[in-house]
């Protein structure tokens, strides 16, 4: 599905990959971890094409990404920061977004499903974080594509739209896709992970099970484990 070969890339001064080596499989929930400022951002980006790599190789669908756009088309994204047009509608944004992507769409199941009816004649501006967000996972559920990647998904979710959240990612990974999420809520995580990968300062420190991790660590509980890693990685 994802294959990234020695991926380096600079801003500036500051090295925010550092020779990055990485495979994830079709069908499987990958959780990107690290501290900030670890280069989680700067992957994903690298993934999606929005940043070049200033050496090694990414393959998307086992595809070779470089110079071929296309393959974007295939990718549903939820940044972490959703900077929205404020004086237009909800259903406005919807029918925007979805003329762009000229495909296929699902919007009417998540509008019910996240209570969005009242909202769809709102200005952007005038909706509260949590209503935000929860327009930005409409926006990128609603379209059928193989990968999915979910920066931050659950800021701002009361309680009620994070257990739908929840539900929606198994469903999509039950349809065999293959899902990266960013979240430094260790709960969420622990929930929703096949596999974890663990950043600091461009270079993985960890990748496998938290199973796995928890051994690796001795600790008998997920967030020890990632504080444990976290302070060896450190210091090594």
């Amino acid at each position: 599905m994802i294959a990234i070969n020695n991926l380096h890339k600079r801003f500036g001064k500051n090295q925010v990959l550092k020779g990055v080596d990485l495979t994830m499989d079709e069908g499987y929930i990958y959780a990107i971890l690290g501290p900030n400022g670890s280069g989680k951002t700067t992957l994903i980006k690298n993934i999606l094409g929005m940043v070049i790599p200033d050496k090694g190789q990414i393959s998307v669908l086992d595809k070779p990404i470089k110079k071929d756009w296309k393959y974007r088309q295939k990718i549903d994204y939820l940044p972490q920061i959703a900077n929205f047009p404020p004086n237009i509608k909800v259903k406005e944004l919807i029918h925007m977004i979805k003329d762009l992507r000229n495909s296929p769409s699902k919007e009417d199941n998540l509008i019910q499903l996240f209570g969005l009816e009242p909202f769809l004649t709102k200005k952007l501006s005038t909706l509260s974080g949590g209503t935000k967000q929860k327009v930005n996972i409409v926006l990128t559920f609603m379209f059928d594509s193989p990968l999915i990647i979910l920066d931050e998904p659950t800021t701002g979710l009361d309680p009620k739209a994070l257990i739908r959240l929840k539900e929606l990612i198994q469903k999509e990974k039950s349809r065999g896709k293959t899902i990266l999420v960013t979240s430094h809520i260790m709960q969420f995580v622990e929930e929703m992970a096949d596999e974890i990968l663990y950043l600091l300062e461009g270079e993985i420190y960890f990748k496998g099970r938290i199973k796995q991790l928890m051994e690796q660590t001795g600790q008998n509980d997920f967030e020890h484990a990632i504080a444990a890693i976290t302070t060896t990685a450190s210091h090594a």
